[in-house]
C-alpha cells in the first residue's frame, strides 16, 4: 500500500533558507483532523504494526516533500507533499519494521538529492512522532515515543514537545499554577502530566518570551502541546489531540496556521476539516 498526502495549496507560507525538515492503544491526532480509513486500524491490529506521524518544526526551513520507505527493499509506503513549518501529518498505521525517512525541498522532484534523511523503527502497538526541529544550519531529526496509556477516570494526560529555537528552555503551567513542564529543553519531549479534565489556559514561559493557549482537555484524552516560534520572535502553543479514549482510533493531521505561525491562536483540539487530501494506491 502506498499513501500520498497532498497539502492544499496556499494554506501555509513559510519563509527561510532551504534545508529539509526532517511511539498501548491506537492514537488520534487533532486540530484540523480527518478520520482515517478503517483498514488502517485493522492493519495495525492484525499485523502487529504501529503508527507513525511526521512534523516540520524548523522555522527557517521551507516546505519539504517526505517519503517513508522500507529500509530493506526501498518500497515507498508513505509520501507527504508540501509539508511546511508547523505541519503535522496524520498518524499512519505501518507494519513493524525500520523505515527510511527521506526529505527534499518541496516540488524539486529529485529524490537523488536528499536534503536530509534518517531512519525510524516502528514497533508493534506503539505510536511515534518523528520531528525535524532546530535552525536550518543545525537541523536535527528525532523520534518521540507517544505513550498513549489512558489516564485515570476523570483526568487527562498532557505533555510538551519543546521545538522553539527562540528560547532554549520553557516552563509550561496552567494559569492556576499547575506545572506541566519545567525547564523543557529545545528538541525534547517531557513526561506526561495527569491533570483533571476541563478547560485550561496554559502558559509557556522562556527567556524573555511567553505565550498562552486555551486548551480543552476532555476526560480520557492525551494531548501534546507543541511549543513553536512565531515570525516576530515570540512563542506559540499548538495543542494536538493524540488519543481520545477507548476504543482508541487513529485520526488525521492538523491545520496549524501560516507565515511562521505569526499571530495564530489555537484552542481546544477537536476534529475539523482535513488539512491533507489522502490518496491510496
Amino acid at each position: 500500500m502506498k499513501l500520498t498526502l497532498n497539502r492544499r495549496a496556499g494554506l501555509l507560507t513559510v519563509l527561510g533558507a532551504i534545508v529539509a525538515s526532517t511511539a498501548l492503544s491506537a492514537p488520534v491526532a487533532a486540530v484540523g483532523a480527518a478520520t482515517p480509513r478503517a483498514e488502517g486500524v485493522a492493519m495495525a491490529a492484525t499485523d502487529g504494526g504501529g503508527w507513525l506521524r511526521l512534523g516540520h518544526f524548523s522555522p527557517d526551513t521551507v516546505a519539504v516533500d517526505v517519503r517513508v520507505s522500507a529500509l530493506s527493499g526501498g518500497t515507498v509506503l508513505l509520501e507527504l507533499q508540501d509539508v511546511a513549518y508547523g505541519d503535522i501529518s496524520p498518524y499512519e498505521a505501518l507494519p513493524s519494521g525500520t523505515y527510511a525517512i527521506s526529505m527534499i525541498p518541496s516540488g524539486s522532484g529529485d529524490w537523488t538529492k536528499l536534503a536530509v534523511s534518517d531512519s525510524v523503527t516502528v514497533d508493534a502497538s506503539t505510536a511515534t512522532t518523528v520531528a525535524a526541529y532546530g535552525p536550518a544550519d543545525d537541523l536535527r531529526v528525532h523520534a518521540f515515543t507517544d505513550d498513549l496509556t489512558a489516564p485515570s477516570r476523570g483526568n487527562a494526560r498532557v505533555r510538551v514537545i519543546q521545538a522553539s529555537i527562540t528560547t532554549p528552555t520553557v516552563d509550561v503551567r496552567t494559569t492556576t499554577g499547575l506545572a506541566i513542564a519545567e525547564d523543557a529543553q529545545s528538541g525534547s519531549a517531557t513526561p506526561y502530566a495527569e491533570v483533571p479534565a476541563g478547560a485550561w489556559t496554559v502558559e509557556a514561559t522562556g527567556e524573555d518570551v511567553s505565550a498562552q493557549s486555551d486548551v480543552q482537555l476532555a476526560a480520557g484524552t492525551i494531548t501534546t502541546l507543541f511549543v513553536l516560534d512565531t515570525a516576530d520572535g515570540g512563542l506559540t502553543i499548538i495543542p494536538i489531540l493524540d488519543s481520545a479514549g477507548a476504543p482508541l482510533v487513529p485520526y488525521g493531521g492538523v491545520d496549524t496556521g501560516g507565515g511562521w505561525l505569526a499571530g495564530t491562536r489555537h484552542s481546544s483540539p477537536k476534529p475539523a476539516a482535513p488539512r491533507f487530501a489522502l490518496t491510496v494506491f
